[in-house]
């Protein structure tokens, strides 16, 4: 077992896949002793950021636990809002933007490839 609090993990940075604005990012999974198989993580969207367009090679899941966002995959693209769980499929070109005042507050989880 390993505990890991968030704010031992917690950090300020651009979100990934574009630097688009500016984020709080929670490496939980990274904290975690190898080997670990899958990634789970949270992040903080300030207001106009987003993690910017990417193919995901693995299945990927992001959770809203706050604030709403515009969730896109393969060029559809949904509204999410707390409580909604976007489940991207691999091989799709996926990407997350802020909208609205509030920061989109996620958790973001997949799989690591097999060792």
């Amino acid at each position: 077992m390993a505990i890991v609090r968030e704010e031992d993990v917690k950090r300020d940075e651009p979100p990934p896949h574009g630097a688009i604005g500016m984020s709080t990012a929670y490496r939980i999974s990274d904290a975690v002793p190898a080997p670990r198989a899958m990634e789970f993580r949270k992040r903080v969207l300030h207001p106009g950021a987003a993690i910017g367009p990417h193919v995901i090679h693995h299945d990927e899941v992001y959770y809203v636990l706050s604030g709403a966002g515009e969730v896109s995959a393969d060029g559809a693209t949904r509204r999410v809002t707390a409580g909604t769980t976007a489940y991207l499929y691999k091989g799709a070109t996926v990407g997350i933007k802020q909208l609205d005042a509030e920061p989109l507050v996620l958790i973001v989880s997949y799989p690591n490839p097999p060792r």
